[in-house]
């Protein structure tokens, strides 16, 4: 019988240091970007799972110390100017590291990674001060888990990701990759922007709104689950091919997951909203010049349809309108527009719709999809090999549901999706095992 490590039976003994660049660094002032100031103060963490022989504490700490000197507001702090506006002091403060043992007989293969709220809350680190934060914890078996924390605000995933492969690279003493780019010219406002066509105009105003015009959220926020399921290379192609000619994994799997809403929302849910995260690298600069840009560079579209039409449609029929709202915001039109609005309307504070139900209102079943592919999960090792499970982890107080697809570390094509649901659609999620999947420990561990 496998033994379940809850909260109650694993303990953490621990003790946290500050690692700093290696070199040091003159303090200034690094602006958050327009695109930056749409994110509300949110943290991030991430995990790997490590099997005998893992990464250990001091390698780490070492490669995050030189690798801290390229991307060095990641060792800053986020602080607050005369306009009430956050902005980022490149302190050279460093980073919490936090080095832990689960106590007890505790193994990698005893954790049920597939319910996070009962076996990953306590292996990703609380970020308490700073901007990012790591811990390692090391089993009884030799294995190891590495989680990080990341303020949001100061970057998205792409971002985090490529610092997590020059982390990986540093520790292996490999060349390191591309250095970050923080040229927020590249984000800039345009002096005078020019005008905005209705289009442009139309949808910026659909897709965001001032906070202060935003109603809270759902008291049903709290009470949300997390899981972590895995999706066979099979099914995704499946639905893939189901969803018609033209559309992508992510159109399909998105569009499913839009019909699966529409099965849990409750009989006050009348209309359910999907978002999407959009990335706008490659749109703003097609030339490839915000390929190492560290920051944000997001927006969500989202399309509302009433839950009862959606139970009713083909599946192809739901991602051609997924299509056709995602191509809608993905230009550059739209993001050099969104980042005009953003300067007309500071120092008030914008947010984007999808989490509140867009158009369908606070009462909306709602879901935000945001792809995870370009996780590393592949150049993660540190030296010791790659790990043998990673995943996201993002238990966020929106309203709105949270679905993150990645690859799996097994590299055979399967996903690993990390989801934060209300408990009505993880069932319904699980109801459907033709998809999402238990992910069980032979899955993880072989």
């Amino acid at each position: 019988m496998v033994n379940k490590i809850t909260h109650e039976v694993m303990t953490i003994t621990s003790v946290t240091t500050t690692v700093v660049p290696a070199l040091p660094l003159q303090e200034h002032l690094l602006p958050l970007s327009n695109l930056d100031l749409l994110l509300p103060p949110l943290d991030v963490s991430l995990f790997f799972c490590y099997a005998d022989p893992a990464p250990t504490a001091a390698a780490l700490k070492e490669a995050l110390a030189k690798t801290l000197v390229a991307y060095y507001p990641l060792a800053g702090e986020v602080v607050v100017n005369g306009d009430g506006e956050p902005e980022l002091l490149c302190s050279g403060r460093g980073v919490d590291f936090t080095e832990a043992n689960a106590g007890g007989a505790a193994v990698l293969r005893d954790l049920r990674l597939g319910l996070p709220d009962e076996s990953v809350e306590k292996l990703v680190p609380p970020k308490r001060a700073g901007v990012m934060s790591v811990q390692v914890t090391k089993f009884t078996c030799g294995g190891a888990v590495v989680g990080c924390t990341f303020d949001h605000r100061v970057c998205d995933a792409y971002s985090f990701n490529m610092f997590l492969v020059a982390w990986a690279a540093a520790a292996r003493i490999s060349p390191a990759p591309a250095p970050p780019c923080f040229r927020r010219a590249l984000v800039a406002p345009r002096d005078p922007p020019p005008p905005r066509t209705p289009s442009t105009d139309a949808l910026i105003n659909h897709l965001f709104s001032p906070r202060s015009a935003a109603p809270p959220p759902p008291p049903s926020a709290a009470v949300a689950v997390n899981r972590i399921y895995r999706v066979a290379a099979a099914d995704i192609a499946a639905l893939k091919a189901s969803a018609g000619p033209g559309r992508t994994k992510m159109e399909a799997f998105t569009a499913h997951l839009w019909q699966l809403c529409s099965k849990a929302a409750s009989a006050a849910q009348t209309a359910c909203c999907m978002g999407v995260v959009v990335d706008g690298r490659a749109r703003m600069c097609p030339d490839g010049a915000m390929g190492a840009y560290f920051g944000n560079v997001l927006t969500i579209p989202y399309g509302v349809m009433g839950s009862a039409d959606l139970r009713g449609m083909a599946l192809a029929e739901v991602a051609c309108d997924v299509h056709r709202w995602v191509a809608e915001a993905a230009t550059e039109d739209h993001f050099r527009g969104l980042v005009d609005w953003v300067e007309a309307l500071r120092p008030k504070p914008a947010a984007a719709r999808a989490y509140l139900g867009g158009t369908g209102g606070a009462d909306a079943m709602a879901c935000i999809v945001s792809s995870g592919m370009g996780f590393p999960v592949g150049k993660a090792d540190f030296g010791t090999g790659l790990p043998a499970f990673a995943s996201y982890h993002f238990p966020w107080p929106a309203g709105a549901g949270y679905v993150m697809p990645m690859p799996s570390a097994r590299g055979d094509g399967d996903w690993v999706v990390y989801v934060h649901v209300a408990p009505e659609m993880a069932k319904v999620m699980e109801a459907e095992p033709t998809v999402f999947r238990a992910l069980e420990t032979s899955y993880v561990f072989g």
